[in-house]
């Protein structure tokens, strides 16, 4: 949620940061700005639309410094006053903030009543008017006392007129990173939007502070003492943030899959041994009488799918949890607990305070993230990477094949430690996890089987996602993605419990997707499609079993034929691509659908 990039150097600054806001679009963003010293003054430009809009606007600006932001909006509505970046009455400071400002209402009440003017709804205004307040002729100084007095979140860059070659930043629980060149120096809110230009980063601490010059970067502490900060070289191809010739990351993202299963099978398993190469302490894993697992949106269902395969094979009881109710909960927590925190980015917001208190118990957690260096990496003794590469749009796909393949490894693993499960029937389920990218490969080699059912779906109002087991699970994941990109009401829900309420909304032309990976459970799987059936709904099923019974009547989607443990990893890729192409025929903003952002770092 929002993005930061600054820069100060030789070249035309408006040049690079325009190019840096585009790198974090998939961050999702409703307004943007940028603001360059230029002729001993600050120069501002800010959209409500695309970044495209401000490159004219910005092409006069001929600074070689500059801060840029993209914004969601939490405080005030979209509009240009309450765009970043945000600048101090007297016009000498400007601020771009990323997080939540909780006393900004006091903070406002007292520059009010000595006598400054605001302009915008936000909370961060308030920001630059503190400086202002506080510089005596030193911005470090003044950046000091205006971050003492705030409570909650903050990223900011600052760039001051009477100090017009340096760029002040600092941070707190929310992510900000410097980058260092040859003559010239960067900040950014994470690496990508800067990764063209530079691969030696330093991630700020919280309450520290940066000062960025062409040719030097200085650290202090929050008592502004000298810090020493290491820079360290991402393993990160920027290729990552091309299309390669796909018309939209989502598609690329969901056509990266099978490469992303087996980067994880390379990583995570010994091929010719067929065991596993996971760095956790065993007797930490034999003493775990009961998982929690925590995570938000698309990670919290790939925990969902987890818990079946813990229980199953570990005979170990899992809890999951959404990390914005888990930190509230006063979880009653066991030294004989273990937590497994999943996030994409590393950086979500919720999920990072759930770490912060599972910690603070000294309880044992693992943390599964896909961004090496994040937040989430740096305050974990266990990760594991799940590999998948920058994720650009919004709507994650090989994120969660990512996740669930490595959740399916390492129940596995759990399963065999504890030796809680036939050994015979584990060492096949890793066969065929082995097998996994080329059934995944099979499945993009007929994406045009989405068509048809996307153009039967693509007037929908609302659709049912249905299923037993974990196949339930799986249907959440399925609506989530249609909601997220088609704006298609889509609700999820195990079948046998259609009846108990929600079937009153069933009625001729009501779709209905089910998913049927699980043979014992088939037959309570079609007595539910008839209850819908004869209600008129339209039933749409997907599956990876082969000869199902009493199916003529139906559209059917037949997978490849993979364990049942497994089947989720596969059946949610032709949702993802029906998701896709539904929103595509409709015109939508694929890759940044509206009010979403990719990475939430605020609550």
């Amino acid at each position: 949620m929002c993005g930061i990039v600054g820069y100060v150097g030789s070249k035309k600054a408006s040049e690079i940061l325009i190019d840096g806001l585009k790198r974090l679009e998939y961050r999702g963003y409703d307004s943007c700005g940028l603001a360059t010293i230029t002729d001993g003054s600050l120069k501002v430009v800010k959209s409500i639309n695309r970044i495209e809009s401000l490159e004219n606007d910005a092409n006069h600006l001929e600074g070689c410094i500059g801060i840029g932001h993209t914004r969601w909006a939490t405080h005030g509505e979209v509009s240009i006053e309450n765009a970043h970046p945000h600048v101090s009455q007297d016009g000498k400071f400007a601020v771009v903030h990323n997080g939540i400002i909780e006393n900004y209402t006091e903070l406002k009440k007292m520059l009010l009543e000595k006598g400054f003017t605001f302009y915008s709804e936000t909370d961060s205004e308030v920001i630059p008017n503190l400086i202002s307040l506080y510089y005596e002729g030193n911005l470090l100084k003044a950046v000091k006392r205006a971050t003492d007095d705030l409570i909650g979140s903050y990223a900011l860059g600052i760039m001051c007129v009477e100090q017009p070659d340096v760029l002040v930043a600092t941070k707190n629980n929310s992510p900000l990173v410097v980058g260092k060149g040859e003559g010239e120096n960067f900040i950014a809110s994470d690496f990508g939007a800067i990764l063209k230009y530079t691969n030696d980063f330093a991630i700020l601490e919280d309450r520290e502070f940066a000062v960025i010059s062409k040719d030097e970067v200085s650290f202090y502490t929050k008592g502004l003492e000298s810090a020493f900060y290491s820079f360290i070289k991402l393993d990160t191809n920027v290729d990552d943030m091309e299309k390669s010739g796909f018309a939209h990351y989502m598609l690329k993202e969901i056509h990266e899959e099978p490469n992303t299963v087996q980067k994880i099978i390379k990583e995570y398993l010994h091929s010719s041994k067929g065991s596993m190469k996971f760095q956790i302490e065993k007797h930490d894993i034999k003493k775990v009488e009961h998982l929690y697992i925590v995570a938000c949106g698309t990670a919290m269902h790939a925990g969902l799918y987890a818990k079946c395969l813990f229980e199953k094979l570990a005979r170990i009881p899992v809890t999951v949890e959404v990390a914005s109710e888990f930190r509230y909960q006063n979880p009653i927590l066991r030294k004989e607990d273990m937590v497994i925190f999943i996030s994409q980015s590393g950086e979500t917001a919720d999920t990072l305070a759930s770490l912060a208190l599972v910690k603070d118990k000294n309880i044992p957690f693992i943390s599964i993230v896909n961004v090496k260096e994040s937040t989430m990496d740096r305050l974990s003794d266990n990760v594991l990477y799940t590999k998948a590469g920058t994720e650009v749009a919004v709507a994650s796909t090989k994120a969660y094949i990512a996740q669930t393949t490595l959740l399916a490894l390492l129940a596995i693993y759990f399963a065999t430690i504890k030796k809680s499960y036939d050994e015979d029937e584990l060492k096949t389920l890793v066969e065929e996890i082995e097998m996994l990218p080329s059934k995944l490969e099979r499945i993009l080699d007929n994406e045009e089987k989405a068509i048809p059912y996307a153009q039967m779906l693509l007037q929908d109002q609302s659709i049912y996602y249905v299923g037993r087991g974990m196949d339930y699970y799986l249907a959440l994941e399925a609506a989530l993605k249609l909601k997220e990109i088609s704006y298609i009401h889509a609700e999820a829900m195990p079948f046998g419990e259609l009846k108990h309420g929600t079937i009153a909304l069933i009625e001729k032309g009501t779709d209905v997707v089910v998913f049927a990976n699980s043979p014992a459970l088939w037959e309570k799987t079609l007595s539910n499609i008839k209850e819908v059936e004869a209600r008129g709904a339209r039933v749409f099923i997907v599956t990876t079993m082969r000869d199902l019974q009493d199916v003529e009547n139906y559209d059917i989607l037949v997978l490849p034929e993979v364990h049942e443990l497994l089947a989720p990893i596969l059946a949610i890729v032709p949702l993802q691509l029906l998701s896709y192409h539904i929103a595509c025929m409709k015109n939508l903003d694929v890759d940044k659908p509206r009010n979403l952002a990719k990475s939430v770092t605020v609550e």
